[in-house]
């Protein structure tokens, strides 16, 4: 019986069907790394806001509690983008003639907001609550970064639902007390266990905390329903 194809066909064959394998899986890679990049997730970029705020002067030369400015970030799930009627508490007398606050006092002076450029965006199907997390002991930076290093405001974190699942499953790692949520500089190794008068470890702080809070397990904290209402 005639051969229909020639042997060589077995080579190809072969060569194909690997070769499909391999470019699938390089797809996949490449598409995945694609949705974790910069490009797609928006972080460590700094938006070009219409007065150059810096946090690093405010929070970290200045001390400004985090709270002064973002009022309502231990009450409600927005924490609150700060009035200009708080940014001219100061700067009705300092910095009063600067030509870089101008936006500043036209707002105050119109009484129309100052359009400043969201950084840390979640879909609009992703519900997320400020409140729950700082009185659970979450600290700024956490999500935040080291802000009071940043002149201009980034996106540190991915915001991606793996990197809040990942929290959600390991909630022990990133608990402080509740005293120093809003500290910048805080390290564990400064709160002593006082059965023991040595530093905390951070999985011994972190149990502690759990307890204290009464954070749910993660097969709670996991589920659906918890972030997608």
């Amino acid at each position: 019986m005639a051969q229909l194809f020639h042997p060589s066909f077995n080579s190809i064959g072969r060569v194909v069907v690997f070769g499909s394998a391999i470019m699938l899986a390089g797809l996949g890679s490449a598409l995945a790394l694609i949705y974790r990049s910069y490009y797609v997730t928006g972080s460590h970029l700094a938006y070009v806001q219409p007065v150059p705020f810096s946090h690093q002067h405010h929070a970290g030369e200045l001390g400004i509690d985090c709270r002064y400015c973002h009022t309502s970030v231990e009450t409600a799930a927005f924490a609150g983008i700060p009035s200009t009627e708080i940014c001219m508490n100061c700067h009705q007398q300092i910095w009063v003639g600067s030509p870089v606050l101008a936006p500043v006092r036209d707002s105050y002076r119109t009484g129309d907001s100052i359009p400043w450029q969201r950084v840390h965006k979640l879909p609009g199907f992703t519900y997320f609550d400020h409140s729950i997390h700082v009185a659970k002991g979450v600290g700024c930076v956490e999500c935040h970064g080291q802000v009071d290093k940043m002149p201009l405001t980034w996106q540190t974190r991915s915001l991606l639902m793996e990197w809040c699942v990942d929290c959600h499953r390991h909630p022990t790692d990133r608990l402080r007390p509740a005293d120093q949520v809003f500290s910048m500089t805080w390290q564990v190794q400064e709160e002593m266990d006082p059965e023991t008068s040595r530093p905390h470890s951070r999985a011994s702080l972190g149990r502690q905390l759990t307890q204290e809070y009464g954070i749910r397990d993660a097969t709670v904290l996991t589920s659906c329903s918890m972030c997608h209402r």
